[in-house]
């Protein structure tokens, strides 16, 4: 699905020329819901104490997917956003590494979301909910659980 950002003002007919606008209200910029979800995860990577972006059925069938010849791996595996016209709203699933403290990791990867998103797209990022769906420990074996749903805060903010 792709969203189209709508310029700020449109010539009037018959106007002649640019009307002395920036170039940069000239046309539109569209955004598939992709591009916020690969810049999130590529964020989301950035931060130390992250083991796995995904749960169970998504990194399964992700590994899956890595495999097959000229399949491309998901960057935005195990992150939902819903993108407005001028807003995004991001949710990720999360497993971290055993004894990284929970709560500072789960402020960084959203300040680290946040900021890439808005610096890259424009858009205001309204929220970024964060599931922590299991631990990875040291000497736990790769396991794929079954897969749980991206916990959300309650009704999302309406995007404009």
């Amino acid at each position: 699905m792709v969203f189209v950002i709508p310029p700020r003002a449109r010539p009037a007919p018959g106007g002649g020329g640019d009307g002395g606008r920036p170039s940069a209200e000239r046309g539109r910029t569209a955004l598939a819901v992709g591009v916020v979800e690969k810049i999130a995860g590529m964020a989301a990577r950035e931060v130390s104490g992250i083991h796995a972006l995904g749960s169970g059925l998504a990194r399964t069938f992700g590994a899956m997917r890595d495999r097959v010849p000229g399949g491309r791996s998901s960057i935005g595996r195990g992150i939902k956003a819903e993108v407005g016209e001028k807003q995004t709203a991001i949710d990720i699933a999360l497993v971290v590494e055993y004894g990284v403290v929970i709560p500072e990791l789960a402020r960084q990867v959203r300040e680290n979301i946040i900021d890439a998103v808005e610096r890259m797209t424009g858009l205001e990022v309204v929220e970024v909910n964060i599931a922590v769906n299991d631990v990875h420990l040291p000497d736990e074996p790769e396991f794929e659980e079954e897969e749980e749903p991206v916990a959300s805060s309650g009704q999302r903010p309406k995007l404009k």
